[in-house]
């Protein structure tokens, strides 16, 4: 039996393979589908963070305002059981609302304000209602099963795991190593004691603060690579775009060649008008017109090489305009002097004679 070789072209199989970093246009267009690269991790860890430092800048003098209101409300009562009559229950809840929204309204703005900071160091001003659109994919039970079992979800698993482990195991730590002092906090006045253990949870939350932020920079390395991997694109998409930016090379050309015969096809009307047309003698022609009144100079209506140079003749001969054959002129204006335009200083002589000898043949006739 005879064996047949197949030859497979692997080229087929790598053309959506996505090997190439992300245009311009990809990262503009992901950005407004509100798909952005943000840590949520580092965002988190620092709001923790700056909460902390700021308990521990305005805890003491939150700590003894309260003090103070707790004083003043019970120096007003002169029996204890009067606190829980309705009148003093009600004034007295009320004061205990307002004094705690004070206390912890420095801290909420802390929160607020670094939230929106680090929101903002990460992904920019952004406003985009595209992620708000309903989409039929995320109400499939199909794509909610892959999205619940995605190398994503399972990412997400791990971390938490690792936090947890990471976590628990500082505080194992730290426990440990203050575990005297906690032991010792029944024996000591109410006062001190909250002092103490003010200090001893403060201490903790940073402690728990700096393991976050190291492992929100973790996280954010990690969503970088995410981010960029799957801003990605193939040879394809990359063409693709191109042709939509900026058009189809083909339907390019032909668009620039219509708008050349347009142009050739306005200039050449303007033929007609010339007072004279120098030549090379065949493979260049340029007409110029001389009017005082729109310009100080001669200036250029039409040029041309080859076929347009030989066409530039034809309609000069069809209306009796003058035909001058000057080699270095013709090749120096047709080089130089664009349609519409003077000529140049240093060509006004040449150009002069050429017309003098012009309007003599015309006074002939």
């Amino acid at each position: 039996m005879r064996s047949r070789i197949f030859s497979i072209d692997l080229q087929l199989f790598a053309e959506g393979e996505k090997t190439e970093k992300a245009t311009p246009k990809k990262r503009r267009d992901t950005r407004e589908e509100g798909q952005v690269l943000q840590s949520r991790e580092v965002t988190s860890a620092f709001i923790l963070l700056l909460c902390f430092i700021g308990f521990k800048i305005f805890g003491g003098r939150i700590f003894s305002n309260y003090l103070e209101f707790l004083e003043e409300v019970f120096s007003l009562i002169s029996n204890p059981t009067d606190i829980f009559l309705e009148s003093n229950f009600k004034v007295g809840f009320l004061k205990v609302i307002v004094e705690f929204l004070g206390a912890i309204l420095p801290i909420g703005l802390i929160s607020l304000l670094s939230g929106l900071l680090i929101n903002y160091a990460q992904i920019g001003f952004l406003f985009t209602t595209k992620p708000l659109k309903i989409k039929l994919s995320r109400i499939n039970p199909i794509e909610g099963f892959k999205r619940l079992f995605s190398k994503r979800a399972i990412m997400e698993l791990l971390k938490s795991i690792i936090k947890v482990v990471i976590i628990g195991y500082v505080a194992y730590n730290f426990i440990s190593n203050n575990l005297n002092t906690i032991i010792n906090l029944p024996g000591l006045e109410m006062i001190p004691a909250i002092k103490s253990m003010s200090s001893i949870i403060l201490d903790f939350a940073m402690k728990i603060a700096g393991v976050l932020i190291a492992l929100a920079f973790v996280d954010y390395f990690y969503q970088w690579r995410e981010y960029e991997k799957n801003l990605m694109m193939s040879k394809e998409e990359i063409k693709e775009e191109y042709k939509q930016t900026e058009g189809n090379p083909q339907t390019k050309s032909k668009i620039r060649e219509t708008q050349r015969r347009l142009a050739r096809s306005r200039m050449m009307q303007e033929v007609p008008k010339a007072d004279v047309i120098i030549t090379n003698p065949t493979h260049l022609s340029v007409a110029l017109k001389y009017d005082a009144e729109k310009y100080s100079a001669p200036y250029l209506i039409a040029k041309g090489a080859d076929n347009i140079a030989f066409n530039i003749r034809k309609i000069g001969k069809e209306n009796d305009i003058p035909i001058v054959e000057n080699k270095i002129l013709a090749r120096t204006i047709y080089e130089n002097v664009e349609i519409g335009e003077t000529i140049p200083d240093d060509l006004y002589e040449a150009v002069a004679e050429v017309l003098a000898y012009v309007y003599s043949l015309k006074d002939k006739y």
